[in-house]
């Protein structure tokens, strides 16, 4: 499995409501696809947004994605460095 990652900018920001709405589209694509989703961090000023997943590769993810009508700017695979 690869570590995926999803980058997106919100314009206005990002609501909890919003957010709720997105991932209760996601998650059942996510489980359909294979796709655990790891963790999320968003910016302080609740303007952007990156998720890690972990999948087959980013085709499947963008795949998700799609299926769930979720937009992005940017879904890539990587490896993990830590210290």
């Amino acid at each position: 499995m690869a570590h995926v990652i999803l980058e997106r900018s919100f314009d206005p920001p990002l609501t909890d409501e919003r957010l709720e709405e997105i991932t209760g589209r996601l998650q059942p694509c996510l489980d359909r696809g294979g796709v655990r989703w790891i963790r999320s961090c968003q910016s302080r000023d609740r303007t952007r947004l990156i998720c890690e997943f972990e999948a087959p590769d980013a085709d499947v993810v963008r795949g998700v994605l799609m299926q769930a009508r979720v937009e992005h700017e940017r879904v890539w695979s990587g490896q993990v460095i830590e210290p």
